[in-house]
This record gives C-alpha cells, sequence and structure tokens, in this order.
C-alpha cells in the first residue's frame, strides 16, 4: 500500500508541474516499483490519473488558466481514442505492448533533449 501512496504523490507532483502522470510516471512506477503486469498498470494509472487531472484542474482553473472550448477539444478525441488504444493494447501481445511503450519514452526523452 505504500508504494501505492508514494508512486500517487509522485504522480500528482509532476502531473501539475509539467503536465504529465498517467502514462510517463505512474506505469513504469507500478511495473518497477508495485510489480504489476503492464495491462493492470495501463488500467490503475488510467483511473488514478482521472482524479489526479481533475485536482490539477479545480486549481489551475481557480488561477484562471482554464479554456473550458479548448480542453473540450483536446479531451473529447482523447475519450474516443482511449477506447481505441485499450481496444488495441487488450489485442497486442504484452512483450510487444511494452517494448513500443519503452520505445515511445525513449522517443519523448531524445527529443526533448535534442529542443532543450
Amino acid at each position: 500500500m505504500l508504494p501505492l501512496l508514494g508512486i500517487g504523490v509522485v504522480a500528482g507532483f509532476f502531473s501539475a508541474l509539467f503536465g504529465v502522470g498517467g502514462g510517463i510516471v505512474v506505469v513504469p512506477l507500478l511495473l518497477l516499483v508495485a510489480r504489476f503486469d503492464l495491462r493492470p498498470a495501463t488500467a490503475t494509472s488510467l483511473a488514478g490519473i482521472g482524479l489526479t487531472a481533475a485536482a490539477g484542474t479545480i486549481i489551475y482553473a481557480f488561477h484562471g488558466q482554464v479554456d473550458p472550448a479548448k480542453a473540450a477539444l483536446l479531451g473529447i478525441p482523447a475519450a474516443f481514442g482511449a477506447v481505441g488504444g485499450t481496444w488495441l493494447q487488450q489485442r497486442v501481445p504484452t512483450n510487444a505492448t511494452t517494448l513500443l511503450f519503452a520505445a515511445l519514452l525513449v522517443g519523448v526523452a531524445v527529443r526533448l533533449v535534442l529542443t532543450s
């Protein structure tokens, strides 16, 4: 239980600070620290990040930094993408999903280093 609480604090912090959390922070920590399998880690991350996003949104809205129209233009298609991604993940072998996820993280890291 303690590792999950720690992962939650870290995810909330990075979510609010950088706009990341679920895929970039929570899933790797659930895999490495809490020893989750990939699919339950992804599902748990999605459920938990909803609460994280709501809390962060409320604070940013309090500061007048949320544009609801743009958030809807981003969020509604993202919800459809989440349905499609979930459908696909259930059909792709876990090893392939893990390698694709690792490649995504490496690609993001390289891109961030090169554009800094």
